[in-house]
């Protein structure tokens, strides 16, 4: 590794200057092991700084050193650090991936401790640092020193990176493999491999190419951040300078109708809610993130054209903060628009809102009454809860259990078929690479490469989470999707069984898929339907009770 070589380098330079000098009148043992000698006037990089970061002393060198060190790529701790100053993102069609935005601030106001990769950008600059370094240390008669650094520095800086490439087999051009050969190197802390392979990244992706070059430019963004530890705030920043929330939504409506995933979703469930409350009289949906509250259309539809007449209907949401922004309010908005709606069908409904999150819900909140038959909904919900991977209260299989309890008569489960949970970071990456490659070729073949829509709706709708997954750790890592297994697993440790999907939900969705592409695939397998972008499965919806 880059890293490991440089030590070695640095240290034969030392021990080479020891011999050397051994008898320097100006020199003293240092007392560590090897005998080194230093100036009688040196005074150690980490007595530059005091414990509140203050500098002491005027040595220009020593200051030099402190932000600019052979020797370790890590801060030392108490000092004044330079790091590098963040940017927030924004995203234009004009340019090949996203770009800095400085009119939005992060919360956090740093990235990486400047290390061995970035010590100048100027040559000359460097050539007279490292030449000061050796005359304080080592006299002024010590030019093969300078020139052996420089030979070190110039090895890892251009062509480590061409020797790593071509050990892992990694056609130049090819950006697939290039993508995951940045990952890997991440992963393994080679940040100089890491840095040339995001400027060589840059140069083939574009929001305004095919699917892989669009993917691309959100997937560098997120290893960018990665890089520079700052994941959250990059994350946060795609939501700092968001578009008017009717513009949100708009964008938010264009996927809804150029791909059938959120319209699968909402007609699976709906039809296993609509199997459940046959005979009701009196009926309630308890929906975990209720949006917009468009899933609940079809389905109001559907009781008002009961035979014997419709039952009377609560319906309690559970909001959330990007629902909320695109909405431009809260969920009275969403209960004005239901209620109206079903009053022109002729449907009885009330509307209960629940302005909290799911992981803050309690059984109190949600206002079952005894003589209701309950539905719980579940539409790309759940893997936003942290479960216990992430923090002992494990919100996820809490929530699974509190449900239980109310005895609801059918709970649908809507996901993303993908395994971003618990995995290590490098099959994440590639997991996230495999879905979303999918995802984006679905949508290349409804609009234009060059379609602005296309590009805010991508923007705007998916990029954020493509960041999240990639460049966030822990609890600011929102986005965990898990497969049907391991649902299937927390379902049933829950105490819940599963339900046959309706022969009719099948047919529905097959007439709703005639309506788009050729190349999605439904699959009914072990009591779940899949859709899917050829051979990958995109969404699973699924019943229990």
């Amino acid at each position: 590794m880059p890293s490991a070589h440089m030590s070695y380098s640095v240290g034969a330079v030392s021990m080479q200057a020891s011999k050397k000098h051994r008898n320097h009148r100006n020199a003293v043992p240092t007392g560590e092991p090897g005998n080194h000698f230093v100036p009688q006037n040196y005074q150690p990089v980490h007595t530059l700084c005091s414990t509140d970061g203050t500098q002491i002393g005027n040595n220009t060198l020593a200051t030099e050193l402190q932000y600019c060190t052979l020797e370790s790529s890590s801060a030392t701790s108490g000092c004044n650090t330079a790091y590098n100053s963040p940017s927030t993102l924004s995203f234009s069609p004009t340019t090949s991936s996203p770009i800095s935005n400085q009119d939005c601030q992060s919360e956090n106001t740093y990235g990486s401790p400047i290390s061995v990769s970035c010590i100048t950008e100027d040559p000359d600059d460097l050539r007279h640092k490292l030449k000061e370094l050796e005359t304080a240390m080592l006299g002024p008669d010590s030019d093969d020193i300078v020139d052996s650094i420089e030979s070190a520095l110039h090895s890892h800086l251009t062509l480590e990176p061409e020797k790593w490439l071509q050990a892992m087999d990694i056609p130049r051009g090819d950006l697939k493999q290039t993508l995951i050969a940045c990952a890997q190197a991440m992963e393994e802390k080679n940040n100089m491999v890491a840095e040339w392979l995001v400027a060589e990244l840059r140069q083939m992706v574009s929001v305004s190419g095919d699917p892989i070059q669009r993917l691309g430019a959100y997937m560098v963004e997120g290893l960018v951040a990665r890089l520079s530890r700052t994941g959250s705030s990059i994350y946060k920043a795609l939501r700092c300078k968001e578009p008017p929330s009717a513009d949100l939504l708009s964008y938010m409506q264009i996927l809804f109708e150029v791909c059938p995933y959120y319209k699968f979703g909402y007609l699976s469930a709906n039809g296993a809610i609509a199997e459940a409350f046959k005979g009701e009289n009196r009926v309630h949906i308890i929906d975990f993130q209720i949006a917009m509250g468009s899933q609940w259309v079809t389905l109001i539809q559907a009781l008002a054209a009961r035979p014997g007449g419709p039952p009377h209907v609560r319906i309690t949401g559970v909001d959330d903060s990007v629902s909320a922004y695109a909405r431009g309010g809260g969920l009275d908005i969403v209960g004005r628009r239901l209620t109206q709606f079903a009053k022109s069908l002729g449907v009885p409904l009330e509307f209960h809102p629940a302005v909290m999150s799911a992981s803050e819900i309690q059984l109190g909140d949600l206002c079952v009454q005894p003589g209701e038959a309950l539905a719980v909904n579940f539409a790309y919900q759940l893997h936003h809860l942290p479960d216990e991977s992430v923090d002992t209260t494990n919100h996820r299989d809490r929530l699974l259990r509190m449900v239980k309890r109310l005895h609801p008569k059918v709970v649908a489960l809507v996901e993303q078929e993908s395994n971003t949970n618990t995995s290590p970071f490098v099959p994440r990456f590639v997991e996230t690479l495999s879905y979303y490659t999918a995802v984006f070729e679905s949508i290349d073949v409804t609009l234009p490469r060059d379609s602005k829509e296309r590009i805010n709706a991508e923007q705007h709708c998916l990029a954020r989470d493509i960041v999240n997954m990639i460049a966030c750790e822990g609890a600011e890592r929102v986005e965990r999707h898990e497969l049907l297994g391991k649902w299937r697993s927390r379902f049933t440790m829950a105490g819940f069984s599963p339900v046959p999907l309706s022969p009719l939900v099948n047919a529905t969705i097959k007439s709703l898929l005639e309506k788009y592409s050729e190349h999605y695939r439904l699959e009914e397998r072990d009591g779940a339907l899949y859709l899917g972008w050829k051979n990958r499965a995109l969404v699973v919806s699924c019943a229990w009770r």
